[in-house]
């Protein structure tokens, strides 16, 4: 499940977790994002730019790492997310994608690899392609 901290009107981190949310860890983690709230909604209806769904930052992966230490088990990835207007478009569409809601699917994709491709001439293929 995907848990929301912070105010839904600037700045939001979303924490996914494959355990139960405590009260101790809600405690800790609203420490963590500087005193930032628990938002109590499953999903927040607004602009918001943030890394795509695709990409783990390695912002995340320290986050994640600093959890542990801290004695918070079950956390997949947390990630952070800016909110925007709707015609906003000043961002790295390389990293970053714009959301009109945050809901639970925000990590999910449904992308699948290309199938692998034989190449017997290097030197033709770029021609053929």
């Amino acid at each position: 499940m995907i848990h929301f901290f912070g105010n839904a009107k600037a700045s939001v981190y979303a924490v996914c977790m494959t355990a139960k949310l405590s009260n101790e860890t809600t405690e800790k983690l609203s420490w963590l994002f500087g005193n930032s709230p628990k938002i109590e909604q499953a999903s927040i209806d607004a602009f918001f730019v943030g890394p795509r769904a695709s990409m783990v930052t390695p912002w995340s992966t320290n986050a994640v790492e600093i959890t542990q230490n801290m004695g918070i088990t079950g956390i997949v990835r947390i990630e952070e997310f800016k909110r925007a207007v709707s015609n906003f478009s000043d961002f790295d569409t390389m990293l970053f994608q714009k959301y009109n809601t945050l809901n639970q699917k925000i990590f999910h994709t449904n992308s699948t690899p290309d199938n692998i491709i034989n190449i017997t001439d290097i030197a033709a293929y770029p021609a053929a392609n």
